[in-house]
């Protein structure tokens, strides 16, 4: 299977996992299939006040991401390092991300998927922290890529955040939603 096509179908699991999750939990969710900007799903009361959730996926515990994203970098290239110049404005930094870890190995039996709940500011910082640690130990110097931006975050990074879902509660409550659980 290609690769791209596996990466699509893994995200496609993941969102379709956490809405069936949130359906068990009494909530009324709606996939968008990767066609939105910022979100995957949408979970609405009966007076049509919504919530979106981000879903990120992973059949290995580790999950991809341009540091970009979450801090300002430099590069330098006449030193071919990499400046760091402090954590990006992110906008909608409230935003839930729900990350799985798919864990649909035949070869690991009585193996569950795994869900982190935690919103878009705490895994910016979790992402920032994590990359400064292992630039810093380098001086800011990526060893083949000088430019690569190129960053990762692990179930270990996240661990604390698994089957948060009273964020989710606590979101939708203080937005006044009105839940028929």
């Amino acid at each position: 299977m290609p690769k791209d096509f596996k990466k699509m179908q893994t995200g496609q699991i993941g969102e379709y996992l956490a809405c069936a999750e949130l359906g068990r939990r009494g909530y009324v969710c709606t996939p968008f299939a990767g066609n939105m900007p910022e979100f995957d799903l949408l979970i609405s009361d009966q007076n049509l006040k919504t919530l979106p959730i981000q879903v990120k996926t992973s059949s290995t515990g580790k999950w991809t991401t341009d540091i970009r994203k979450w801090i300002e970098i430099d590069i330098d290239d006449t030193k071919k390092i990499q400046i760091d110049n402090g954590d990006k404005a992110i906008d909608n930094p409230n935003l839930i991300y729900i990350c799985i870890f798919l864990r649909n190995n035949a070869k690991i039996p009585n193996t569950t998927d795994r869900f982190f709940i935690l919103t878009k500011s705490q895994l910016q910082t979790i992402c920032a922290n994590g990359y400064r640690k292992g630039m810093a130990a380098k001086n800011w110097k990526r060893s083949k890529n000088y430019k690569s931006t190129h960053s990762m975050y692990t179930v270990d990074e996240i661990k604390e955040f698994e089957d948060n879902w009273d964020l989710i509660e606590q979101s939708l409550n203080s937005l006044g939603f009105n839940l028929t659980k």
